[in-house]
């Protein structure tokens, strides 16, 4: 009894990580740099990367799985894995701002700045409403590259497609602290 338990949780887990793989397109709403998925454990995370590195070696066209995996290392904080994930997706549909974004924040995560700028940009350009894109391009331009200017610019265009969004009383802030209070005030 106690094997065919165990069987059929077996089953179950991995059916339910598959399925999930399948429904998802990759739609995944970016993170903030400052934020992070709910807390996985370990062993789950592992277990559900080697789940998607096996589904994309039997199906490498298959761009929701790379972007989960790009998601599982990114939460994992694996960032070279995750960048050479979300790489393969991007071959697959270059223009997904989401990815972009969250790719981004794993170049930043690495030191490098200007791959970051270049994602976060290139996000924007593709959806000029991609708040994340913005937020984590001020954060590369105010912290990474000491650039208030630029991150003053940024994050006024971000207040102004997320005027009263997740984030926007912290970008507020920022800006009263670079010298230029927001006269973007959230809409009541």
């Amino acid at each position: 009894m106690k094997k065919e338990t165990f069987f059929f949780i077996a089953v179950a887990l991995i059916v339910g990580v598959l399925v999930g793989v399948l429904v998802s397109k990759g739609g995944r709403s970016s993170a903030p740099v400052q934020g992070g998925a709910p807390a996985e454990t370990a062993a789950n995370l592992q277990q559900n990367i080697q789940l998607i590195e096996k589904l994309v070696a039997e199906d490498p066209s298959n761009r929701g799985a790379w972007v989960q995996l790009g998601h599982a290392y990114f939460d994992s904080r694996q960032p070279v894995k995750a960048i050479e994930a979300y790489n393969k997706a991007l071959e697959l549909d270059p223009n997904d701002p989401d990815v972009l974004t969250d790719q981004g924040v794993m170049f930043r995560d690495m030191g490098w700045f200007d791959r970051a700028e270049e994602n976060f940009i290139k996000a924007n350009e593709l959806n000029p409403a991609h708040a994340q894109s913005l937020f984590n391009l001020g954060v590369v331009y105010r912290y990474d590259m000491n650039d208030a200017n630029r991150a003053r610019e940024v994050w006024t265009r971000y207040l102004q497609v997320n005027p009263s969004g997740p984030g926007s009383e912290n970008i507020r802030r920022e800006l009263q602290a670079l010298g230029g209070a927001s006269t973007l005030a959230p809409p009541r």
